[in-house]
């Protein structure tokens, strides 16, 4: 006998369906609060912050506040060392090529030139009598001559008559003999005071030389003290202004000790410290720039130092065209450095993520905005506002760029 089969009510044909439902609706509610708990985290979205990935123009550059300084300075120091007398001028003061700045005294330095002006005069006084013997002796040898010369033409007489007679048998031979002798006496004589003029003449003429050049050493050693007492008289070596100025009334200098500068104001440099991270890139010629009161001024770097000191080293920056106005000698600019020409590039805003990550991954965020995960990233160059993205990221997609201390080893931010 055939039973009638009911017909069941549509709820209760679908009841499996909403029972397959109901258990992966709670599966999936349980993995995102209950399950792996340990590699989620729930924060709040108003307290982080979310970066877009962007394509634009990077310019590498770095940031660094500089110190104004004129770009030409003359130090003044003590040529002479000396007792401060007397202080002409100021700091600050401005000072036109050789005005006198401050006087110093030096006893011992007026006792040398005393004894130097002694000591030429003890020299011009030499060399006067010299000269002055030399003169007579000339005269002497002169007379003498004369003398000679007189005799030797008597006894030449004397000596003729007397061999025209000996010839004629009127006079002995002794007699002829006698006059010879007299004769050929002067004039070996008159030869010996030639040849004596001429020794004693080139002689003196060697002696009064070497006094000529020791009198000229000794007058170039007088002035050469001479100048050493105006070296006591500190002057400006340019046109400028007197900077510091480290001296007392009545302080004693030595020789060679720095007394304070004088600072050229035609132009001026800019120096900064930088970290020597950056040494093999800092090069001469690089531009830089500053704001100052809404106006951009440029810069060219024109000087490495290459000492590096507590990690840093020291370049200076000169201006390109105008100066700002009313710049003064001290004062601090930010500055950037540009290290090349800019380029296209993907980009993203520098943050406190790098210092968690070292750059390795970063946080990006879903489409949906409900969540973010990590990922795997590849960071270039950077500048003081971003970091260049080599690999991992794509422009327009949104990353989380605060800093990760907070956050663990969580691998997802809950978006709430």
């Amino acid at each position: 006998m055939d039973r009638i089969i009911e017909k069941k009510p549509w709820y209760l044909l679908r009841k499996n369906w909403y029972l397959a439902g109901t258990v992966l609706g709670v599966i999936i509610l349980y993995t995102a609060f209950l399950g792996e708990s340990g590699s989620r985290l729930r924060v709040d979205v108003e307290k982080i912050s979310i970066g877009e990935v962007k394509t634009d123009y990077f310019q590498e550059y770095i940031a660094r506040t500089g110190t104004v300084n004129p770009i030409t300075t003359v130090y003044l120091d003590a040529v002479e060392g000396g007792r401060v007398e007397e202080v002409l001028l100021e700091e600050g003061s401005m000072v036109k090529k050789g005005d006198v700045i401050l006087r110093l005294s030096n006893s011992e330095l007026n006792l040398q030139i005393l004894n130097s002006e002694a000591g030429f005069t003890e020299q011009v006084n030499r060399l006067r009598d010299t000269r002055l013997s030399m003169q007579q002796d000339r005269l002497n040898v002169r007379r003498s001559l004369l003398d000679i010369d007189l005799s030797l033409s008597k006894s030449k007489r004397a000596y003729l008559r007397n061999k025209i007679f000996f010839e004629k048998d009127l006079i002995s031979r002794e007699e002829f003999e006698e006059s010879n002798d007299n004769y050929n006496y002067y004039r070996k004589t008159r030869e010996l005071l030639l040849e004596r003029q001429k020794t004693d003449s080139l002689s003196r003429t060697i002696q009064i030389q070497r006094l000529d050049a020791n009198l000229i050493n000794m007058e170039n050693n007088l002035e050469l003290v001479r100048a050493k007492l105006q070296n006591l008289n500190v002057k400006a070596p340019v046109d400028g202004q007197l900077g510091s100025l480290n001296v007392e009334l009545g302080e004693s200098k030595s020789r060679g000790e720095r007394l304070g500068q004088v600072n050229v104001l035609d132009n001026y440099k800019i120096n900064a410290l930088v970290d020597e991270l950056y040494i093999a890139r800092l090069t001469r010629g690089l531009n830089a720039k500053f704001s100052f009161s809404g106006i951009d001024y440029n810069l060219v770097v024109y000087k490495v130092y290459p000492e590096v000191r507590g990690g840093q080293f020291e370049i200076d920056m000169k201006f390109v065209g105008d100066l700002p106005p009313g710049i003064r000698t001290g004062q601090t600019f930010r500055t950037k450095i540009e290290l090349g020409e800019p380029r296209e590039a993907v980009l993203i805003q520098r943050g406190g993520f790098f210092q968690s990550t070292g750059g390795q991954w970063i946080f990006v965020v879903d489409p949906s905005g409900d969540f973010a995960t990590k990922r795997a990233i590849k960071l270039g160059n950077q500048n003081p506002m971003y970091y260049e993205v080599l690999e991992g990221l794509k422009p327009g997609e949104k990353v989380v760029t605060n800093s990760y201390e907070a956050y663990g080893d969580v691998d997802k931010l809950v978006l709430k």
